[in-house]
């Protein structure tokens, strides 16, 4: 019978750090069962890191899960380096955990900035992969971006106006621009603010009703200063994708199986990119949630995310 909530809490069998370039290292762990079909969980921001309610979108007893956190997020070292920190240096370090591990092939869980590395990894290799579960489809184009930092007004005007009423009226001329500036500056009484600022606003937004244990999540001062940090950065280059975007390959992953899980109120991904992936994507089954906003813990997404996991179980399991 299928479950429509989450399973219950496990700790890791195994974790460990791997080093990488630029002076990162990557925290990783594994959950559940060693000798199971891989599934590898990414999370979003870009910076925000995994925590252990990750874990459990996922059978324990079926599936092999690894869940790292990406350069300069969570347990990942050090918080907030933007050195050498680009998608194409993620995509690396999944494949450089992958064959550390001797995974042959995996399944993709990601939400949000999750799915836009999801995307990005699939597409430089397709061979490697299972399938897909995505959920809050953000595939890092200029108007994705240009909605997260004004269009959002429309139905948050006062998260909004918290946002960009932290800057000054001469800073608010380019919100990215200014929220950069101060979340680079070495000192934490200029950065920290900032980052606490950036992430109330993102974490305001990211559910149909508000979710004060989100928000002090994320305002929490490591995680916000990775996830705003890196965030705008990312934002300020484009996401670091390829100039035809990755609607423009996908023919590369056309071929491989996707479930694409979108909550009709969205509003820090809104639903229309969802709907432009799907129909790039003929292997792919779209569910849009009727009752949820953008955070993958919804009630209604989450059940919708582990039917989504159940039934690549299915497949699987022949």
């Amino acid at each position: 019978m299928p479950r429509g909530d989450l399973f219950p809490e496990i700790a890791p069998y195994r974790t460990g750090y791997l080093p990488l370039s630029g002076g990162h290292t990557m925290y990783w762990e594994e959950v559940g069962n060693p000798e199971g079909p891989a599934v590898l969980f990414l999370h979003g921001g870009p910076g925000a890191g995994a925590g252990s309610v990750h874990r459990r979108f996922f059978d324990p007893l079926f599936w092999r899960v690894i869940i790292f956190d990406q350069r300069g997020a969570g347990r990942s070292r050090p918080v907030g380096s933007l050195v050498e920190n680009t998608t194409p240096h993620l995509v690396a370090d999944i494949e450089t955990l992958r064959e550390s591990l001797g995974i042959s092939r995996w399944l993709l869980f990601g939400g949000s900035w999750g799915s836009t590395l999801a995307l990005a990894y699939a597409q430089a290799h397709p061979d490697r992969i299972t399938g897909m579960v995505l959920r809050g489809i953000f595939l890092g184009r200029p108007s994705e971006i240009d909605w997260f930092l004004h269009g959002i007004r429309h139905f948050f005007p006062d998260a909004h106006a918290a946002f960009v009423g932290f800057l000054s009226a001469r800073e608010r001329e380019d919100i990215l621009g200014s929220y950069l500036k101060r979340l680079m500056d070495p000192d934490p009484s200029v950065h920290m603010p900032a980052a606490r600022a950036w992430s109330l606003y993102e974490g305001s937004c990211s559910t149909l009703l508000p979710s004060s244990q989100l928000t002090a999540l994320l305002t929490e001062d490591q995680a916000a200063l990775a996830l705003a940090r890196i965030e705008a950065y990312y934002f300020a280059n484009g996401l670091f994708l390829p100039p035809e975007g990755l609607l423009g390959r996908m023919d590369r992953i056309a071929h491989l199986p996707g479930e694409i899980i979108q909550g009709r109120y969205d509003m820090v991904c809104p639903a229309e990119s969802a709907f432009e992936l799907a129909a790039r994507w003929p292997r792919a089954r779209l569910t849009v949630i009727p009752d949820a906003g953008h955070s993958a813990l919804e009630p209604g997404i989450r059940r919708a995310l582990i039917l989504a996991v159940e039934r690549f179980r299915q497949r699987l399991a022949g």
